[in-house]
Protein backbone atom coordinates (compact mmCIF):
# COMPACT_ATOMS: atom_id res chain seq x y z
CA UNK A 1 0.00 0.00 0.00
CA UNK A 2 1.76 3.13 -1.22
CA UNK A 3 -0.86 5.59 -2.46
CA UNK A 4 -0.46 9.07 -1.05
CA UNK A 5 -1.49 12.67 -1.66
CA UNK A 6 0.32 15.36 -3.63
CA UNK A 7 -0.51 19.08 -3.73
CA UNK A 8 -2.47 20.66 -6.57
CA UNK A 9 -1.22 23.90 -8.12
CA UNK A 10 -4.55 25.60 -7.50
CA UNK A 11 -4.61 24.41 -3.90
CA UNK A 12 -5.94 21.26 -2.32
CA UNK A 13 -4.62 17.77 -2.89
CA UNK A 14 -4.83 14.77 -5.21
CA UNK A 15 -4.32 11.05 -4.71
CA UNK A 16 -4.83 8.01 -6.86
CA UNK A 17 -5.87 4.90 -4.94
CA UNK A 18 -6.08 1.36 -6.17
CA UNK A 19 -9.68 0.10 -6.12
CA UNK A 20 -9.04 -2.08 -3.07
CA UNK A 21 -7.45 0.82 -1.19
CA UNK A 22 -10.34 3.14 -1.93
CA UNK A 23 -12.87 0.47 -0.97
CA UNK A 24 -11.00 -0.09 2.30
CA UNK A 25 -11.07 3.62 3.14
CA UNK A 26 -14.80 3.81 2.41
CA UNK A 27 -15.49 0.70 4.49
CA UNK A 28 -13.51 1.98 7.47
CA UNK A 29 -15.23 5.36 7.32
CA UNK A 30 -18.65 3.65 7.21
CA UNK A 31 -17.71 1.57 10.26
CA UNK A 32 -16.84 4.73 12.19
CA UNK A 33 -20.21 6.23 11.23
CA UNK A 34 -22.00 3.08 12.40
CA UNK A 35 -20.04 3.02 15.65
CA UNK A 36 -20.82 6.65 16.41
CA UNK A 37 -24.50 6.25 15.54
CA UNK A 38 -25.21 2.81 17.05
CA UNK A 39 -27.68 3.05 19.90
CA UNK A 40 -27.55 6.85 20.11
CA UNK A 41 -31.00 8.44 20.33
CA UNK A 42 -31.78 11.65 18.53
CA UNK A 43 -31.07 14.74 20.65
CA UNK A 44 -34.00 15.58 22.90
CA UNK A 45 -35.11 19.00 24.02
CA UNK A 46 -34.87 19.30 27.79
CA UNK A 47 -37.99 19.45 29.88
CA UNK A 48 -39.08 22.87 31.04
CA UNK A 49 -38.14 22.05 34.64
CA UNK A 50 -34.80 20.46 33.64
CA UNK A 51 -31.32 21.89 33.33
CA UNK A 52 -31.68 25.48 32.06
CA UNK A 53 -28.48 25.26 30.02
CA UNK A 54 -29.61 22.04 28.38
CA UNK A 55 -32.92 23.71 27.66
CA UNK A 56 -31.15 26.69 26.13
CA UNK A 57 -28.87 24.55 23.97
CA UNK A 58 -31.73 22.27 23.03
CA UNK A 59 -29.88 18.99 23.56
CA UNK A 60 -29.03 16.86 26.55
CA UNK A 61 -26.43 14.21 25.86
CA UNK A 62 -25.17 11.37 28.07
CA UNK A 63 -23.27 12.27 31.23
CA UNK A 64 -21.23 9.05 31.42
CA UNK A 65 -18.35 8.14 29.11
CA UNK A 66 -18.95 5.35 26.57
CA UNK A 67 -18.22 1.77 27.63
CA UNK A 68 -16.63 1.00 24.26
CA UNK A 69 -12.93 1.95 24.51
CA UNK A 70 -12.90 3.14 20.90
CA UNK A 71 -15.79 5.50 21.50
CA UNK A 72 -14.09 6.66 24.68
CA UNK A 73 -11.07 7.66 22.57
CA UNK A 74 -13.17 9.28 19.87
CA UNK A 75 -15.31 11.09 22.45
CA UNK A 76 -12.86 11.93 25.26
CA UNK A 77 -13.56 13.59 28.58
CA UNK A 78 -12.98 17.30 28.82
CA UNK A 79 -10.82 16.90 31.93
CA UNK A 80 -8.44 13.96 31.71
CA UNK A 81 -7.39 14.10 35.39
CA UNK A 82 -10.88 13.53 36.72
CA UNK A 83 -11.52 10.55 39.01
CA UNK A 84 -15.19 9.52 38.82
CA UNK A 85 -14.85 7.60 42.11
CA UNK A 86 -13.33 10.49 44.08
CA UNK A 87 -15.34 12.40 46.71
CA UNK A 88 -16.60 15.76 45.48
CA UNK A 89 -14.05 17.70 47.54
CA UNK A 90 -11.17 15.45 46.44
CA UNK A 91 -11.30 15.58 42.67
CA UNK A 92 -14.96 14.64 42.31
CA UNK A 93 -15.73 18.15 41.09
CA UNK A 94 -13.70 17.34 37.97
CA UNK A 95 -15.83 14.27 37.39
CA UNK A 96 -18.91 16.47 37.70
CA UNK A 97 -17.39 18.90 35.22
CA UNK A 98 -16.69 16.03 32.84
CA UNK A 99 -20.30 14.89 33.09
CA UNK A 100 -21.55 18.38 32.27
CA UNK A 101 -18.99 18.77 29.46
CA UNK A 102 -20.09 15.50 27.92
CA UNK A 103 -23.81 16.26 28.19
CA UNK A 104 -23.47 19.50 26.28
CA UNK A 105 -20.79 18.58 23.75
CA UNK A 106 -21.00 14.87 22.93
CA UNK A 107 -24.02 15.02 20.60
CA UNK A 108 -22.38 17.75 18.52
CA UNK A 109 -19.03 15.95 18.54
CA UNK A 110 -20.66 12.74 17.33
CA UNK A 111 -22.50 14.62 14.59
CA UNK A 112 -19.30 16.38 13.50
CA UNK A 113 -17.31 13.16 13.27
CA UNK A 114 -20.13 11.44 11.39
CA UNK A 115 -20.35 14.33 8.92
CA UNK A 116 -16.58 14.23 8.39
CA UNK A 117 -16.58 10.49 7.72
CA UNK A 118 -19.56 10.84 5.40
CA UNK A 119 -17.75 13.53 3.41
CA UNK A 120 -14.84 11.12 2.88
CA UNK A 121 -17.25 8.40 1.75
CA UNK A 122 -18.95 10.86 -0.61
CA UNK A 123 -15.61 11.93 -2.11
CA UNK A 124 -14.64 8.32 -2.73
CA UNK A 125 -17.97 7.53 -4.37
CA UNK A 126 -17.72 10.65 -6.52
CA UNK A 127 -14.27 9.50 -7.59
CA UNK A 128 -15.57 6.08 -8.65
CA UNK A 129 -14.94 3.75 -5.72
CA UNK A 130 -17.79 1.54 -6.93
CA UNK A 131 -15.83 0.51 -10.02
CA UNK A 132 -13.52 -2.34 -8.95
CA UNK A 133 -11.55 -2.20 -12.21
CA UNK A 134 -10.39 1.42 -12.25
CA UNK A 135 -8.03 3.46 -10.07
CA UNK A 136 -9.80 6.03 -7.91
CA UNK A 137 -8.62 9.63 -8.38
CA UNK A 138 -9.54 11.84 -5.43
CA UNK A 139 -9.21 15.61 -5.66
CA UNK A 140 -9.77 17.68 -2.52
CA UNK A 141 -10.20 21.39 -1.99
CA UNK A 142 -8.99 23.06 1.21
CA UNK A 143 -12.11 22.05 3.16
CA UNK A 144 -11.85 18.51 1.85
CA UNK A 145 -8.25 18.27 3.01
CA UNK A 146 -9.26 19.22 6.55
CA UNK A 147 -12.14 16.72 6.54
CA UNK A 148 -9.87 13.91 5.37
CA UNK A 149 -7.23 14.77 7.97
CA UNK A 150 -9.84 14.61 10.76
CA UNK A 151 -11.32 11.38 9.45
CA UNK A 152 -7.92 9.71 9.07
CA UNK A 153 -7.16 10.67 12.67
CA UNK A 154 -10.39 9.05 13.81
CA UNK A 155 -9.71 5.90 11.78
CA UNK A 156 -6.24 5.51 13.26
CA UNK A 157 -7.53 6.15 16.78
CA UNK A 158 -10.21 3.49 16.31
CA UNK A 159 -7.87 0.86 14.88
CA UNK A 160 -5.04 1.66 17.27
CA UNK A 161 -7.36 1.36 20.27
CA UNK A 162 -8.81 -1.94 19.09
CA UNK A 163 -5.34 -3.36 18.51
CA UNK A 164 -3.82 -1.93 21.66
CA UNK A 165 -1.10 -0.08 19.75
CA UNK A 166 1.54 1.48 21.98
CA UNK A 167 4.49 3.74 21.32
CA UNK A 168 7.64 2.01 20.04
CA UNK A 169 5.98 -1.43 19.82
CA UNK A 170 6.93 -2.19 16.20
CA UNK A 171 8.81 -5.34 17.24
CA UNK A 172 5.57 -6.76 18.61
CA UNK A 173 3.83 -6.53 15.24
CA UNK A 174 6.80 -7.70 13.20
CA UNK A 175 7.03 -10.81 15.39
CA UNK A 176 3.53 -11.92 14.41
CA UNK A 177 3.06 -14.45 11.58
CA UNK A 178 2.50 -12.83 8.16
CA UNK A 179 -1.03 -14.24 7.99
CA UNK A 180 -2.02 -12.99 11.46
CA UNK A 181 -5.14 -10.79 11.24
CA UNK A 182 -3.84 -8.37 13.87
CA UNK A 183 -0.63 -7.87 11.90
CA UNK A 184 -2.69 -7.17 8.80
CA UNK A 185 -4.76 -4.53 10.60
CA UNK A 186 -1.60 -2.97 11.99
CA UNK A 187 -0.32 -2.65 8.42
CA UNK A 188 -3.56 -0.84 7.58
CA UNK A 189 -2.99 1.40 10.64
CA UNK A 190 0.51 2.24 9.38
CA UNK A 191 -0.75 2.86 5.85
CA UNK A 192 -3.40 5.28 7.10
CA UNK A 193 -0.64 7.13 8.93
CA UNK A 194 1.36 7.35 5.71
CA UNK A 195 -1.65 8.66 3.76
CA UNK A 196 -2.30 11.21 6.49
CA UNK A 197 1.34 12.32 6.49
CA UNK A 198 1.33 12.86 2.73
CA UNK A 199 -1.87 14.89 3.07
CA UNK A 200 -0.34 17.06 5.80
CA UNK A 201 2.58 17.80 3.46
CA UNK A 202 0.19 19.31 0.91
CA UNK A 203 -0.84 22.05 3.34
CA UNK A 204 0.47 25.51 2.41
Amino acid sequence: MTAGFSPLRRGGAHAQFEPAQAALLASLARQVVELLRDGVPDPQVAEADGDPLAQLVGVDGPADPPDDPVLARLLPDGYSDADPTAPHDDGGELADANADFRRYTEPGLRDGKVATAQSVIAALHEAGVDDPDQPVDVELDADGVQSWLRCLTDLRLAIGTRLGVEQDDEDRWESLPPDDAARGMHEVYDWLGYVQETLVRTLP
